[in-house]
């Protein structure tokens, strides 16, 4: 398989920050913005942190006064986008910051759509062309090494009158800003240090192998295989090893621009059906479900698995036996980090054929290297329920 043939163009709207203490420079990069009045986009798990009081400080320093929206859910919800845009508006924010995980950043991008469209529900801008203009600008402050939400232009947002995860997605939607400072990540639990790095290995993993990959989202997606691999069962095991969790974000920041450039695949398509019935967290379903879809890709992508296992560092004689090692790698990193079954998710066997027709809808359904059909993804999900 190869794309060097091919056409691909690359846009990255948002600049990056990055280093150990880096968000010390927030002041400085709001004033570039011309900002005035801020709205922190945050959750209460942020705030029981104490991770605003880095924050807080800076704003106050610089006379840059600030409103608070915290109400986030896990899996951001419409509501929660409608109600953060209404306390965004009343506070009259020139701009936002998102510290927090992805569910935070993809509210914030979702809020900005609401508030500089004028609009009430964020359904109305479902899909790649209803984001006409740029949202209200914000800086992004990951605090997990995950999702890469603060250099993807997209927001992913559940439909709580349908239950299924809806995407919005637009350049318009990017970050200003990302400041990515490893500090920010050390207090992190170790269970949700495992399933967002498992999420940011998926993104890695499925931008490298889907139909539309690209050269430059290749080389990201390899990177972060290699970063993330090496250093997350360290992140897991001491929260205080600076140099694996800086490295984790990294990988995740490249695993992010990776996909954002690319696409996801099947996985992220079971992974989001799971989400959206269950409200189960997005990165131990990604995790549960990556081997099984490794596993079902594996034929369609045995040159690209093995390059997947050279960069965790496996050898092999052949393209094959490297494969099958690298769906090994992630099934063993995934044990070794202490990622729960696929049964301990709660999943009804009688649920089982819904969610395989809400995975063969997923938009991402046709970037996936191998067909994948409804029967194809029933399959898949009963070989998980039965393990």
């Amino acid at each position: 398989m190869t794309n060097i043939l091919r056409q691909f163009s690359f846009e990255l709207p948002t600049r990056i920050e990055y280093g150990v203490g880096i968000v010390s420079k927030l002041g400085d990069e709001l004033k570039k913005l011309g900002a005035q009045k801020v709205c922190i986009i945050t959750d209460p798990g942020i705030i029981k942190a104490g991770l605003l009081g880095k924050i807080k400080p800076i704003l106050n320093e610089e006379g840059i006064s600030y409103g608070i929206f915290d109400g986030i859910d896990p899996n951001p919800k419409d509501r929660n986008v409608e109600s953060g845009a209404r306390t965004v508006s009343s506070f009259q924010a020139d701009a936002m910051i998102a510290i927090g995980g992805g569910s935070v950043i993809d509210c914030a991008k979702a809020i900005g759509v609401l508030v500089s469209h004028g609009g009430e529900r964020i359904k109305d801008f479902e899909g790649r062309t209803k984001v006409k203009k740029p949202i209200l600008p914000f800086v992004a402050i990951p605090t997990t090494a995950g999702t890469g939400s603060e250099v993807t232009f997209s927001a992913v947002i559940t439909d709580t009158e349908n239950n299924y995860k809806m995407t919005v997605k637009s350049p318009y939607m990017a970050a200003k800003i990302a400041m990515l400072d490893p500090e920010l990540t050390v207090t992190v639990p170790s269970h949700i240090t495992a399933s967002t790095g498992m999420d940011a290995l998926t993104h890695a993993i499925e931008a490298y192998t889907v139909k539309v990959s690209e050269p430059v989202s290749d080389a990201l997606a390899l990177y972060a295989v290699e970063l993330i691999t090496h250093n997350l069962a360290r992140a897991v095991k001491d929260g205080e090893d600076i140099e694996a969790r800086a490295s984790m974000l990294v990988g995740s920041l490249l695993a992010g621009i990776a996909f954002s450039h690319s696409d996801v695949g099947s996985v992220h398509c079971m992974a989001e059906a799971l989400g959206g019935i269950y409200d189960a967290p997005h990165g131990v379903c990604n995790a549960v479900l990556l081997p099984y879809v490794m596993e079902y890709n594996a034929e369609c992508c045995i040159e690209k698995y093995a390059r997947i296992a050279k960069a965790m560092g496996e050898t092999f004689e052949t393209s094959r036996e490297g494969a099958m090692k690298a769906v090994e790698r992630v099934k063993k990193l995934a044990k070794e980090v202490g990622l729960p079954s696929f049964n301990s998710l709660g999943v009804k066997e009688s649920d089982l054929e819904r969610l395989a027709d809400m995975a063969a809808g997923n938009i991402s359904t046709d970037s996936n290297p191998r067909e994948m059909s409804k029967e194809d993804y029933l399959v898949l999900f009963k070989k998980a329920l039965a393990d």
